[in-house]
């Protein structure tokens, strides 16, 4: 996932606050999630073993939630494969992703460049009456 570009300040963080769901076998995998994920930077864990779940907070500068569930499923953990897990993640990911786009997006001043359409659109428009229709079929009855 790319991360936005770096600028000239440092921005406001994106904190974010997810829970990572395991699945019920191999059982213990919370608490040493919980040790792999509390040596990253940067990232809060609150480990809650009786729901099967890692709480984890971080900035979307430097962390998402795919690269924090890759790294878990790359040292063998399995999350949670229930479809609602699916589609939450899924739904997550895409967010995460859509943001970090936007912010590295340029500005663009979309209401001085759609004004400016209509403008000339408008210029180019002959005004007043200018129907080619011949007076006689107007007049037709």
């Amino acid at each position: 996932m790319k991360r936005p570009s770096a600028t000239a300040h440092k921005p406001a963080p994106i904190r974010k606050e997810r829970n990572i769901p395991f699945a019920k076998f191999p059982p213990g995998q919370v608490p040493e999630a919980a040790d792999v994920l509390h040596k990253l930077e940067h990232v809060d864990v609150e480990p809650q073993v009786e729901r099967r779940i890692v709480g984890v907070a971080y900035d979307l500068y430097e962390h998402s939630l795919q690269e924090l569930e890759t790294t878990l499923e790359d040292r063998g953990f399995h999350l949670d494969s229930t479809l609602m897990s699916k589609l939450m993640r899924a739904l997550i990911y895409y967010v995460e992703e859509t943001q970090l786009h936007n912010l590295d997006a340029p500005d663009r001043p979309l209401k001085k460049s759609q004004n400016e359409a209509y403008t000339h659109a408008w210029e180019r428009h002959p005004h007043g009456d200018h129907d080619d229709t011949p007076p006689e079929w107007r007049e037709y009855k």
